[in-house]
């Protein structure tokens, strides 16, 4: 299957990272540092449901959520008579709810059919080099993703510049209000919104921040894959990842539901 979604970049020099009050430490986002980056081809949306499912429909691919028959949902999209299930110790808005899958977003009371334009989720590391695969694609570095979320600005925290809602517009899916029990919904969105809302980034890619994590081809540590982009549940009062260079990390075989990824590819030029 060929992606004809993927914008082509002609890479380059650019100063990756950050170093600022926004920062986690423990994040390893600084120091900033000049890296070069090989042209290449980038997915300009997430996967998207549409997208997975037929993925699943051609190969009978089983996901690892489906397998282990349940994953972590966000609390507050359950409904309020959801019998209450085990939590994160440390995010107790985190709740594992059995049945949850890519079909099932917050368990077997829900569907995606209303929302196969939304990014997959509940897709591990493992799930989304498997759909690479298959694509005929991969997974982008830490560097393409982030050169590639910058959309050709040189250290703005955000692929249209520095506010965060510039002109009182707001420019992606995050959470609004007091996390985690308001959401105002200033930018209209609860839980995750198309692959295509919201204006592209100079580069004319959507959604690199805000609306889903993204899984990325590198190691956050021993452990732990690079996932980037934040998404509809970061807020600034504890979470400041929906930022460019703003990274994290996760198992390869953890999924959520804010969790998803795009595709990469080598530049055209290079396929011949």
């Amino acid at each position: 299957m060929t992606n004809t979604g993927m914008v082509e970049l002609e890479g380059g020099d650019f100063l990756m990272g950050a170093q600022d009050d926004w920062a986690y430490p423990g994040d390893g986002e600084g120091p900033v540092r000049e890296v070069h980056v090989e042209p290449f081809r980038i997915d300009a949306e997430a996967v998207s449901n549409a997208e997975f499912a037929a993925f699943v429909d051609a190969t009978t691919f089983v996901t690892e959520a489906e397998r282990w028959g349940w994953s972590f949902v966000f609390a507050g999209l359950l409904p309020d008579n959801f019998d209450p299930t085990r939590g994160v110790a440390a995010a107790q808005w985190w709740r594992q709810v059995q049945g949850a899958s890519w079909r099932y977003p917050e368990g077997p009371q829900s569907r995606i059919d209303d929302r196969l334009d939304h990014p997959v989720v509940h897709v591990s590391w493992n799930d989304a080099v498997a759909y690479a695969t298959w694509a005929g694609t991969r997974l982008p570095t830490e560097a393409e993703w982030e050169f590639a979320a910058r959309g050709g600005l040189e250290q703005q925290p955000f692929p249209w510049g520095a506010e965060l809602v510039p002109g009182g517009v707001h420019r992606m899916n995050v959470w609004q209000g007091a996390f985690p029990n308001e959401n105002t919904l200033d930018d209209g969105w609860l839980g995750t919104c198309p692959t295509d809302a919201f204006p592209p980034n100079g580069y004319g890619l959507h959604n690199m921040t805000g609306n889903v994590w993204e899984w990325t081809a590198d190691r956050f540590d021993a452990q732990q894959v690079v996932m980037r982009g934040g998404s509809y549940l970061c807020h600034e009062s504890y979470c400041r990842r929906y930022r460019v260079s703003a990274r994290s990390g996760n198992t390869p075989d953890s999924s959520t539901g804010n969790l998803g990824f795009r595709c990469a590819a080598a530049a055209a030029t290079a396929n011949g």
